[in-house]
């Protein structure tokens, strides 16, 4: 998947990127750098936490079955340091699990497949601009505008 030029992507996050498997890593980053992100890896959810602690990171990505701590395990620590940040989990054992956002804590839950890149793209883009500041609701702007009709 290359990147496009459409305002849909949104470009330039830290993004911490966690998974024990070396060639899933390297293939997420690849993907996501080619979006204009800078990525951090870490292959523990420890290794994951130390980078947290003393980094400052946008968008955290972690895979779900991981050694000594999991996925689920790593988000938990993550929202006690910063609650807001986005998470999205990763798991070839998200649908077998029913592992879901309301039960990882996880912004998203990813299930991997031929697909994966495509929705961890869309992820991406999506929870990063729920962090864009919004505008107005359309009703502030048009409250100046409003003339009443005579007739």
């Amino acid at each position: 998947m290359k990147p496009s030029s459409t305002s849909s992507t949104v470009p330039g996050a830290q993004i911490l990127l966690v998974d024990d498997n070396q060639s899933g890593l390297a293939a997420r980053k690849s993907v996501l750098e080619e979006f204009g992100h800078q990525v951090t890896t870490a292959v523990s959810g420890h290794e994951g936490l130390e980078c947290f602690s003393s980094e400052t990171f946008d968008l955290v990505i972690t895979d779900y079955k991981m050694p000594r701590m999991n996925g689920i395990e790593l988000i938990e620590r993550i929202r006690k340091q910063k609650k807001d940040i986005p998470i999205i989990l990763i798991s070839g054992f998200a649908d077998p699990l029913g592992l879901n956002e309301s039960n990882t804590g996880a912004d998203a839950v990813i299930q991997k497949s031929s697909n994966e890149v495509a929705h961890l793209v869309r992820s991406v883009n999506r929870l990063l601009r729920r962090q864009v500041p919004k505008k107005p609701p359309a009703s502030h702007q048009l409250a100046g505008r409003s003339r009443r009709k005579t007739g």
